[in-house]
């Protein structure tokens, strides 16, 4: 019987051809590798990555406790600012803490030394390296993420084990080259006496193209300069490209161009496309009028603006047919929400056989029990 559509396809052999290049990575430039789980928490396929890395980054509780009770291994949490009532929580499951301010150093700090953590402070090298991606950019004036040089206190050196910073986005080994030479121009001097330097998620290392000699360089100058262990914390270059979300076409329309619509959303089930903006590859298309026949894509909410982008096709479509959207398991499963009761698209595993196996499905109570 077929899959209800929409559902989330992730696919074996393209998660392990990943997991390999960084893995390779890392024991080239011997730093560790930690899985961003803000971008994939697929804890299902935790047993399989974690034969490749190391463990897991964590922004609160609730990350913290699925990474430390599915993946195991290192699990380092970071968070703009902490709740008191869930530290305690946070320190039966986190190895490595990460601060934002000398202020959250000062308060949480010492709970988390005594305790046995290690704990770090990241900094905002205020170097921006980004263009389209502003919502994703933590060195945009006003930033709350991170400690400017400006805000830095030397008083609470002594606590620290470590220095994070996190600045990339979908991003090259060339801007992590810029990002570190103006971290070491503010911040080197601290790194002396330090444990670690976590250099943040935005890597986009497993992307054709991307210059992982340059990498292996950028890490090893940093461990041999300061004599640190060095920590990269990806989410999308653990699972780019090894996803995809499969829609079925329910009508077809015309408004000034073809329109279709589809049973995913852009709104519930992809939002980057709204956020960042982002434009999702979909199988055998091309861009608006490069092939034959061009629609809209738009989900199935009232939404007016719940529209997924323009695409071109080389035959018409029709109510029924399939639309699969590639690189669907990052940001995408994490963000899904049922904004109009529309339903979570199912979770599908593909292994490397090529055999399918439903993960997850979901329903009416998914929808319900989130409200009251």
């Amino acid at each position: 019987m077929p899959m209800r559509t929409p559902y989330f396809v992730v696919d074996e052999t393209a998660l392990r051809h990943n997991l390999e290049i960084l893995k390779d990575v890392s024991e080239r430039a011997g730093c560790k590798i930690l899985l961003a789980q803000k971008a994939f928490s697929m804890f299902s396929v935790y047993p399989i990555i974690r034969q490749y890395l190391a463990g897991t980054t964590a922004s609160g509780l609730y990350e913290a406790r699925l990474g430390h009770e599915h993946f195991g291994g290192e699990t380092h949490v970071f968070s703009p600012a902490y709740r008191p009532d869930e530290f305690e929580e946070l320190l039966s499951y986190a190895d490595d803490f990460v601060f934002n301010s000398p202020a959250q150093v000062r308060r949480f700090g010492p709970l988390a030394k005594a305790a046995g953590k290690s704990i770090g402070l990241r900094l905002n090298p205020e170097c921006s390296t980004q263009e389209g991606h502003a919502i994703y950019d933590p060195c945009s004036p006003g930033s709350r993420l991170g400690t400017t040089l400006a805000n830095f206190d030397e008083d609470i050196l002594p606590m620290l084990d470590g220095l994070h910073f996190h600045t990339l986005c979908e991003q090259g080994a060339d801007a992590l080259e810029v990002t570190v030479q103006a971290f070491e121009e503010k911040f080197g001097k601290y790194l002396h006496g330090m444990k670690w330097l976590n250099l943040g998620g935005g890597h986009h290392i497993t992307r054709n193209g991307y210059d992982i000699d340059l990498l292996v360089r950028i890490v090893t100058h940093l461990r041999e300069t300061y004599n640190v262990e060095v920590y990269l914390e990806p989410g999308e270059a653990v699972v780019l490209n090894a996803g995809f979300l499969v829609s079925s076409v329910l009508d077809v329309m015309h408004n000034d161009m073809d329109i279709a619509i589809l049973d995913a959303s852009a709104a519930c089930h992809m939002p980057d496309v709204l956020e960042m903006p982002y434009r999702p590859p979909i199988l055998n298309s091309g861009e608006a009028n490069e092939k034959e026949h061009t629609y809209r894509l738009g989900g199935p909410t009232c939404l007016a603006g719940d529209v997924i982008g323009d695409y071109s096709f080389d035959q018409p479509l029709h109510i029924g047919d399939q639309v699969v959207f590639g690189d669907m398991a990052l940001y995408t499963m994490v963000k899904t929400n049922t904004f109009n009761g529309m339903g979570l698209p199912s979770i599908v595993w593909r292994d490397a056989s090529g055999k399918e196996t439903l993960i997850k499905s979901f329903g009416y109570e998914d929808f319900k029990t989130r409200l009251s």
